[in-house]
């Protein structure tokens, strides 16, 4: 597949997972939302949730029903501890689920932060024709993700080839 030689923004929304963001402290996903605008792309929601598997649920739900929304980002909850439950939560939304995002994102964070990127349960995949990457609530894991896996996928102009492509032909059957 050739890769198209003009940007397509997409819509995106955000969905920050915690028990103790707010709009006001909510740095994650204020990188999220800043750095999809700088690529050009529209902030289609955004949301604050505690960690909550079903209130969750609903949010992203809503969102992949929605027909103008291409993609959504999700911070926080993808930890090991007992609140720890955004993988639990969204992972049966997925149709299909993209191995390779949670293992290229584990391979890069270890770059940074050594073994302590096992504790990540990051992961990506396609539900109802939406992307969907959920990310850590890290500031810097949304940046390590942002700008060294999903923002080139997101632009059309890469090459070889990039998701925001394949968009047209996901709801083949």
């Amino acid at each position: 597949m050739t890769a198209a030689k003009d940007f397509a923004p997409l819509d995106l929304c955000v969905l920050t997972v915690s028990d103790t963001r707010t709009t006001q402290n909510d740095t994650s996903g204020d990188y999220l939302c800043n750095a999809l605008a700088e690529a050009g792309h529209r902030l289609h929601a955004r949301a604050i949730s505690r960690d909550d598997k079903y209130r969750m649920r609903a949010i992203v739900s809503a969102w992949i029903a929605e027909a103008g929304v291409h993609g959504i980002l999700v911070t926080g909850g993808t930890g090991f501890t007992g609140r720890d439950s955004t993988p639990e939560a969204l992972r049966p939304l997925l149709d299909k689920e993209m191995p390779g995002f949670g293992e290229m994102f584990r391979v890069l964070s270890f770059e940074e932060i050594g073994t302590s990127t096992l504790q990540s349960r990051a992961f990506a995949g396609l539900a109802n024709d939406k992307f969907l990457f959920c990310l850590p609530g890290s500031t810097s894991a949304c940046r390590t993700a942002w700008e060294k896996l999903i923002r080139a996928q997101l632009d059309a102009r890469t090459s070889p080839c990039n998701l925001a492509n394949l968009r047209p032909r996901l709801p083949e059957t």
